[in-house]
């Protein structure tokens, strides 16, 4: 059986590279990517999903999620990372949180589903050698996380220090981070 996992998509930075925020940035079918990477996540089977957001977000209408504007600009990542964990927690029915940021749009259903499903304390996937995003973290990991108790100056610091386990994928899309228009339209040229 499945293991139930949430689902936190980090797109709280104002994308100065892009030139708007990438949460509202668009791909080619006019999708933005905060709706892309919450229908990956639903269709992998993850809820709650929730999102940060810039501050100052007026909550888009989408169905299936909890939007979290961050309560300052110029968070980190792992301040952002605390600010979704904290209210995931206050959610039950979940083991496991697979935490996708908002510039990784490409990535697969089955790579989420198959993160999840990893039994290790946090999962990275690896594709051709190179680990990407999203990441998955076990439940007392976001718990420690958010305490404070596992200390470290970033998330990948926070992972190895709980024990990461690297899953083997063949997905592209958790190594194309789309930072800027360009590296979305290398990424979308490449086969997948």
């Amino acid at each position: 059986m499945a293991q139930a996992f949430a689902g936190l998509i980090l797109g709280g930075g104002i994308g100065e590279r892009f030139g708007e925020p990438k949460a509202f940035a668009r791909l080619p079918d006019g999708t933005t990517f905060l709706e892309r990477c919450l229908d990956v996540l639903h269709a992998a089977g993850a809820a709650p999903v929730a999102a940060t957001l810039p501050p100052e977000t007026v909550e888009p209408p989408l169905d299936g999620l909890l939007a979290l504007p961050l309560p300052a600009p110029g968070m980190d990542m792992l301040a952002s990372v605390r600010h979704g964990l904290r209210r995931l927690l206050a959610t039950t029915g979940w083991n496991v949180v697979v935490v996708l940021p908002v510039d990784h749009p490409l990535v697969r259903p089955e790579t989420v589903r198959a993160l999840a499903a990893t039994a290790a304390p946090t999962a990275v996937p690896v594709y051709r050698g190179k680990r990407g995003h999203p990441v998955a973290l076990a439940r007392q990991v976001t718990e420690r996380i958010v305490s404070g108790d596992l200390a470290a100056p970033t998330l990948r610091d926070a992972m190895k220090s709980a024990g990461r386990h690297d899953v083997d994928v063949d997905d592209a899309g958790t190594v194309s981070n789309c930072n800027t228009p360009e590296q979305l339209a290398a990424a979308l040229a490449r086969p997948r």
